[in-house]
């Protein structure tokens, strides 16, 4: 068993056999309400929802996998790859770790750090950042002035060697991880008016809300206004905040090198780590606000969806089958189930009088007026054992056959989960059906 199929298991507490038939299933094309419905002796009787999730989440480490993999790739072929780094890959629980750790080998333009280390000043930013000598910080710089690379003072020196301090914090992962929740537990996403005029936007003119508070569908209107040009917005917080622990992480001595680290911390969070945290974090509410968006379109959707076609009508659903054979379930004028069964009556070996007798009873029972067949699989069995029926039944009844399609990949969405948990997959089909 890989390593992800022992992650899986454990997550779900599943058996080893459920796991490796699911994935086997997938891995050969096969769909989730497919293996919902029709592989349940190969999962172990999984649930639609569980497979779902297995999915998704396989899908996800999956992806993690191939990530670890290109960025070892790519730091052995500069030839940075120690086994630290090596480690610190292999453990990576999410893109954005595995984003961090890449930072500082990714191919970057010319930045200020670079062009310093162009100038020759890496040794004295790694002197400086050291803070074990105690010779002055100037002196130190002087040895580094050449007007031929245009370090023409000590200032010049200290502060080419200060850029690169400030790139080094920067790209520091675990630095950022801790900003980053920083900026999220203690941050605000503000927005003002760009243009003084009216709008549907004026109530976000002059707003401020916590980033760990904010409603979603606050986060997307403020989206909307900086789209539509009547809104700035910008993520705040106080910055001691987050420039303090990186001096608590990198300060190491009150010397005049101590004092110049800290001032490249106050550098690389002002104008290398919080413009690019910012960002991440307000896509990161970004894609949260627009699930939950769909999400409740979806659940106002439904409502209009499952409004019943046919007016003061009851009505049996019928999902036909050959070996789990035929699924059943009534439902009244409003859509409510009112009932849920199932009957054999599509091979030679089935009692079809005994499917009658149920089918008679569940009709008698609920008042039943109409009869709604799928079209999928032995239908034309099912029809005929129907039309077989009607004739033996004092009431006036009708059956139509209709389109399974869309019916069975609901039976296995979140939603009819949400909406019918107390149904088997298969029945929530019947019930799509009616």
């Amino acid at each position: 068993m890989d390593k992800i199929a022992k992650i899986l298991m454990d997550e779900f507490s599943l058996k080893e056999f459920q796991i490796v038939n699911t994935l086997k299933l997938i891995d050969s094309g096969n769909t989730i309400p497919f293996i919902a419905r029709y592989r349940k002796e190969a999962t172990g009787e999984l649930t639609d929802e569980t497979l779902r999730n297995l999915y998704e989440r396989l899908t996800y480490l999956r992806n993690i996998e191939a990530k670890k993999a290109d960025i070892a790739r790519l730091i052995d072929e500069q030839g940075n790859l120690t086994e630290e780094l090596a480690k610190a890959i292999e453990n990576a629980k999410t893109i954005t770790e595995l984003d961090d750790i890449y930072r500082p080998f990714r191919p970057k333009r010319r930045t200020r750090a670079t062009i310093a280390k162009e100038k020759g000043l890496e040794p004295l930013a790694k002197i400086i950042f050291a803070q074990e000598t105690g010779e002055d910080v100037y002196s130190l710089a002087s040895g580094y002035i050449n007007s031929e690379k245009d370090v023409n003072s000590a200032e010049d020196a200290l502060s080419g060697a200060l850029d690169i301090i400030a790139e080094m914090i920067s790209d520091n992962s675990e630095y950022r991880k801790k900003i980053r929740s920083l900026i999220y537990e203690n941050g605000m996403l503000s927005s003002k008016a760009a243009k003084d005029e009216d709008s549907t936007y004026s109530m976000y003119y002059d707003f401020q809300e916590p980033l760990k508070k904010i409603a979603n569908h606050r986060v997307l209107a403020i989206n909307r206004g900086e789209k539509d040009g009547f809104l700035t917005a910008k993520i705040s917080i106080e910055d001691e905040i987050c420039i303090d622990y990186l001096k608590s992480q990198t300060v190491t001595s009150k010397s005049g090198c101590g004092e110049k680290v800290a001032l490249a911390c106050d550098d690389a969070f002002k104008r290398l780590i919080f413009p690019s945290v910012e960002n991440e974090i307000r896509n990161m509410l970004t894609e949260r606000a627009g699930d939950a968006a769909i999400k409740v379109f979806s659940k106002n959707l439904s409502g209009l969806l499952l409004q019943p076609p046919i007016k003061g009508r009851t009505v049996l659903g019928l999902d036909p089958g050959y070996r789990t054979g035929c699924k059943v379930a009534v439902v009244d004028d409003t859509g409510k189930v009112l009932d849920t069964s199932v009957v054999y009556c599509t091979l030679p070996i089935h009692d079809k009088e005994k499917a009658k007798a149920i089918l008679k009873n569940l009709i008698k029972k609920h008042n039943v007026n109409l009869i709604s067949i799928g079209n999928g699989t032995a239908s034309k069995e099912t029809e005929i054992l129907v039309s077989e029926l009607i004739k033996e039944v004092d009431s006036e009844l009708y059956y139509m056959v209709v389109s399974e399609a869309g019916a069975s990949v609901y039976s296995a969405s979140k939603l009819a989960q949400e909406e019918f948990p107390e149904f088997d997959v298969s029945l929530r089909s019947a019930v799509s059906i009616a």
